[in-house]
């Protein structure tokens, strides 16, 4: 089977681990979940992955392999520091409206760091780079003299948090406020905070 051919099985794999953990969590479901939505053989499975574990830990890398290429183009000396900041909330409410259901399996991730350190470690090193993306623009708004002098860490982590406070919407209803009103209200916040007067 040719390379392009393996890596078309892998993504229907891993399209359908990403439905599964999203309706039954990580510890309800079974590799004959991921076999029955995947629409493929156990064996055609279990050539790619021995375990449930590594099918799961493979998404991660699936989900950050796709988010990634677009996330580091956002960072651009060319652009203010303050546009680029814009364009990072947008491209994540726009992802959020286009499938939220990433989202919520990031939940699960998360509660599965808590307990496993093998997904602890995979999502440290994801949100280590996020972070580091994030740094990478306030810094360069306080060089240029656009923000204020801040601690680059803590507020690269703010931004992180209140970015990542989206996915609350894919469990919860909130009478008066959608997802989008939510990220540009808080990116109206930060960047008021941020923007050097």
């Amino acid at each position: 089977m040719n390379e392009s051919k393996q890596l078309q099985r892998k993504a229907q794999i891993l399209d359908a681990a990403l439905a599964v953990i999203v309706q039954k969590g990580y510890e309800n479901s079974r590799m004959d979940d991921i076999v029955v939505s995947s629409k493929m053989s156990k064996g055609a499975i279990y050539w790619y992955y021995k375990s449930k574990k590594e099918v799961y830990l493979s998404l991660v890398n699936h989900w950050v392999h796709n988010y990634s290429a677009v996330l580091n183009h956002i960072v651009d000396t060319d652009r203010s520091a303050s546009d680029q900041l814009r364009s990072l909330f947008q491209y994540f409410i726009v992802q959020y409206e286009k499938d939220p259901v990433v989202f919520k399996a990031l939940l699960e991730f998360w509660s599965m760091a808590g307990r496993d350190p093998e997904f602890n470690d995979k999502l440290q090193k994801v949100y280590s780079e996020f972070v580091n993306l994030i740094s990478t623009i306030i810094q360069q708004g306080m060089d240029n003299g656009e923000f204020k002098n801040l601690d680059v860490d803590i507020t690269a982590m703010s931004i992180m948090v209140n970015i990542e406070g989206i996915m609350w919407f894919t469990l919860f209803k909130l009478k008066n406020t959608s997802a989008r009103e939510y990220i540009q209200t808080i990116s109206d916040f930060i960047l008021s905070g941020l923007i050097n007067k």
